[in-house]
C-alpha cells in the first residue's frame, strides 16, 4: 500500500504537454472533481477517460495489486498520466541555481574531461575563479570530475592547460529536467516527454 502512495503520475495541460509531476492522491482529486481524465495506452492508442468511464473500464480487468488502490466499493487501477480539461498554459519558472540542476544540465559529465561521474565523484568549478572576478553564475559554473578540479586549482583554465568540453549556459526551463533519471519515471511518460528531453 506504501508503494501505491507514493506513485507519481504526469499531468499534461489540454494541448498534451506535460506541466507537471504529482502524487497518486492530488491525480484522484482532480479526477474525482472533473478537472482531469485518464490517458491510458491501448494497443498503441490513447484513450481518455473520465473518472467514472475509468471505474468501469479498470473493474473489469484483473489488475496487479502494485497498480491498483481499494476503496469500499471498487478497485482503481491507478493512472500513470492524466490531462487537464482546461489549463492549457505551460508554467513560466527558472530552473534554480543550485550543485543537483548544474549536476543535470551538465549531465553529470566533467566538463573539462568530458567523463561520467556519479554525483559522489563531482564538484562545482568556477571556470573564471572568483579571485580573478569570477561570479557564481550559470555561465561560470561547470561540473567538474575531483582530478580536474585539483589539476586546475585556482587557475583559468588556459593557464592550466585544459579547455572546456562546452560553454556553460543558463538553461532554459523544462518542466522535468531530472524526469529521465527518475527511477519511478513509468514507461507510458517516453511519448510526452520526448520533445523535452531532445528525444
Amino acid at each position: 500500500m506504501e508503494v501505491v502512495l507514493t506513485s507519481q503520475v504526469l499531468v499534461l495541460n489540454r494541448f498534451w504537454q506535460a506541466v507537471n509531476v504529482v502524487g497518486i492522491k492530488r491525480a484522484f482529486s482532480l479526477l474525482v472533481k472533473g478537472h482531469a481524465d485518464v490517458i491510458h495506452q491501448e494497443e498503441g492508442d490513447f484513450q481518455l477517460y473520465d473518472f467514472n468511464q475509468w471505474l468501469d473500464a479498470t473493474e473489469m480487468e484483473t489488475i496487479p495489486e502494485r497498480e491498483c488502490v481499494h476503496t469500499v466499493r471498487h478497485i482503481i487501477r491507478l493512472p500513470k498520466v492524466i490531462i487537464l480539461k482546461f489549463f492549457d498554459r505551460l508554467p513560466i519558472k527558472e530552473v534554480k541555481f543550485h550543485r543537483k540542476n548544474i549536476f543535470e544540465r551538465d549531465k553529470f559529465h566533467c566538463q573539462y574531461c568530458g567523463k561520467l561521474f556519479k554525483e559522489s565523484g563531482l564538484n562545482l568549478d568556477h571556470v573564471i575563479p572568483r579571485h580573478h572576478g569570477g561570479r557564481t553564475s550559470w555561465e561560470n559554473i561547470v561540473t567538474s570530475c575531483v582530478g580536474c578540479n585539483s589539476r586546475k586549482a585556482d587557475r583559468l583554465p588556459h593557464e592550466a592547460g585544459m579547455r572546456l568540453v562546452r560553454k556553460p549556459v543558463r538553461p532554459k526551463w523544462r518542466p522535468f529536467m531530472s524526469v529521465a533519471q527518475n527511477k519511478d519515471k513509468h514507461r507510458s511518460w517516453d511519448y510526452f516527454l520526448k520533445p523535452l528531453q531532445g528525444g
